[in-house]
């Protein structure tokens, strides 16, 4: 995944939210619309940041972002879901406004322990999520783990890597995979964070790596993913240690034995032009005792922004 941005939330479905070089969100009459509040917890002694839209008396909805992305790319999705469900965006660990980790772990076990720590954090019984790609790997192995805390779970691209992927990577040796996980982290950890001139070249950045994405949402995203430095340049606000992906993974086998696990309905989104495979072709949906897939045509990995109008529909028959 390529660096991203996020937006500010916008209060009617009828005004699609825009965003100015200063970051300001405005619909199309001009008028400033009110972002999500800002929130903090601690995990695994981690400061790690959230917003929240809505009222909190309304049932809850978690969105989970993908990786190097963040929870201000929900905006879209919170406006307008927040009318029927308190919407909770975290910021995984290292990525948006939450805190990078010192020894650059960014494993399944720390992400999964942080959105554990989330709910129970905020003492809800029982969460609905809406999660896309490593969101949504994330998500799937709490509701296994924690299945009556799930009340419904929509996935987005996060079942991680296909079957045929996971025989491409189990064929290299271990020793090898050892070897070559080493020698990233040691680049990483010499890898300053790239700077750019502008938030114009931000922009250009996030546009070339996101092709179905319009050019209102690549403002609007890329606004929220990057950061301004010191000496004036703008850099995303990611983790270089992100780009290194964690050796240490849950064995495939208890993976599909915590997808069976699950006890609540799910439904799984694939975009027909996304790199990602689609889990009813590939055989993976045999592991899920409730769960169905649905294809999106002309979408890519990104689904929720390529076919936003599409999916909203899709979520709101499902969550209803």
């Amino acid at each position: 995944m390529i660096p991203t941005a996020s937006c500010a939330s916008g209060s009617s479905s009828n005004s699609e939210p825009t965003v100015d070089v200063a970051g300001q969100d405005r619909n199309r009459a001009g008028m400033t619309l009110p972002g999500p509040a800002s929130n903090s917890f601690i995990s695994q002694r981690l400061r790690l940041h959230y917003v929240t839209w809505g009222d909190p008396a309304a049932p809850p909805l978690v969105l989970l972002h993908g990786g190097r992305d963040h929870c201000r790319s929900w905006d879209w999705v919170a406006a307008e879901l927040a009318r029927d469900w308190y919407v909770i965006a975290p910021d995984l660990r290292g990525h948006g406004d939450s805190a990078w980790s010192p020894d650059g772990d960014y494993s399944m076990f720390a992400y999964i322990s942080d959105f554990a720590q989330l709910v129970h954090t905020l003492g809800y019984d029982q969460v609905t999520i809406i999660a896309h790609s490593l969101g949504g790997s994330i998500t799937s192995r709490y509701a296994g783990l924690y299945p009556d805390k799930v009340r419904k779970l929509v996935n987005i691209e996060g079942l991680g890597p296909s079957p045929k992927m996971q025989a491409e990577r189990d064929a290299v040796p271990y020793a090898d995979r050892l070897r070559t996980w080493i020698e990233g982290r040691r680049k990483a950890a010499g890898r300053l964070p790239k700077r750019y001139a502008s938030i114009e070249e931000c922009i250009e950045r996030m546009k070339a790596a996101n092709a179905f994405l319009t050019d209102e949402q690549v403002r609007h995203l890329t606004v929220h993913g990057a950061s301004r430095n010191e000496d004036g340049s703008w850099s995303w606000k990611f983790d270089n240690y992100l780009h290194v992906w964690p050796l240490a993974e849950i064995p495939q086998a208890e993976i599909e034995a915590l997808w069976h696990a699950i006890a609540c309905p799910m439904l799984l989104l694939y975009g027909a032009d996304s790199w990602a495979s689609n889990p009813e072709k590939d055989g993976r949906l045999s592991h899920f005792r409730n769960a169905r897939v649905i294809e999106h045509e002309k979408a890519g990995h990104w689904l929720h922004h390529d076919q936003f109008d599409r999916f909203i529909a899709d979520v709101r028959a499902f969550l209803d």
